[in-house]
């Protein structure tokens, strides 16, 4: 049984993931923070799921993590790592505290790259391994990791950090025969629309961002409510740990138009219509 590392596997598309990958026949070690949610996932998914408790950003315990996966695959090689867990930290970038910002870079890349560290030995990349069939990595980006909205400003930047960071790696580990794929989601329905309906957009009020930020905030709910279901991610991740030939980037969006025009149409232009739609142009003296 081939076996995948999968982390921030408790819901959303980590979940989607271990659900897919499991029911293909993989051995999934997911990785959560709280042992209640081990528990739960232990119980759903029974002796094909080993969990892994490590938050992203504590160095010791993804070691820890790393060490406990070696152990039970006994010699054996990991078929993939599937970097996915991850935060948004939203507002607009003239208000938010640097510190926010410094958070959702240490766990969507930071985190990222010490978790790959950790477990890139058990893929086959690591001096003088002799693995016939080295693991794959897959790195889960976002659409906003080619095209950056309002008032996602942090989470983009995170995005498009991995983005650059996983296409360096990528030809790096070349000499281990290592790939490294990204999935580009675009809205997928999970719990992370419910945090967002919770987050508190008041602090700006006073700012003249409030009315976008309201209107942007609706917007994303509608489209995250209406998204993908996150297996439907697990599925493209799948292919990308079994192709014979994976492409480098996958795109799994339900506006695929909307992200084709993001990437292709001229900035100026999407600048016009964003502050048109949202109500950011800058008012007439």
């Amino acid at each position: 049984m081939k076996s995948v590392v999968v982390t921030g596997a408790s819901t959303g598309i980590g979940w989607g993931c271990t659900k897919v990958l499991v029911a293909k026949g993989f051995h999934v070690f997911g990785s959560v923070r709280k042992q209640a949610d081990a528990d739960r996932l232990s119980k759903e998914f029974g002796a094909a799921f080993t969990p892994l408790i490590f938050d992203v950003t504590d160095g010791a315990a993804i070691k820890a993590g790393a060490q406990a996966a070696a152990a039970k695959l006994n010699g054996e090689t990991l078929a993939g790592l599937v970097n996915n867990a991850g935060i948004a930290v939203s507002g607009p970038l003239l208000h938010i505290e640097p510190s926010e910002l410094s958070f959702q870079l240490e766990v969507n890349v930071v985190g990222q790259l010490a978790v790959t560290q950790a477990f890139a030995p058990l893929l086959g990349a690591s001096p003088g391994a002799k693995v016939t069939n080295p693991g794959r990595i897959v790195m889960m980006s976002s659409v906003g990791g080619k095209v950056a909205s309002p008032f996602v400003g942090p989470y983009s930047a995170s995005k498009f950090a991995l983005e650059g960071l996983s296409e360096s790696l990528r030809r790096e580990l070349m000499i281990y025969g290592v790939d490294v794929i990204l999935i580009a989601p675009g809205a997928v329905a999970t719990p992370i629309w419910d945090k967002a309906d919770a987050v508190d957009v008041n602090r700006f009020s006073n700012t003249p961002f409030a009315k976008p930020i309201g209107a942007v905030r609706a917007y994303m709910l509608k489209i995250g409510k209406a998204g993908f279901p996150p297996e439907k991610i697990g599925e493209t991740v799948h292919e990308a740990l079994t192709s014979p030939n994976p492409k480098t980037r996958y795109v799994v969006t339900p506006q695929p138009l909307m992200n084709w025009m993001g990437v292709n149409l001229p900035k100026r232009f999407m600048d016009q219509q964003m502050a048109k739609r949202l109500g950011l142009e800058k008012a007439k003296t």
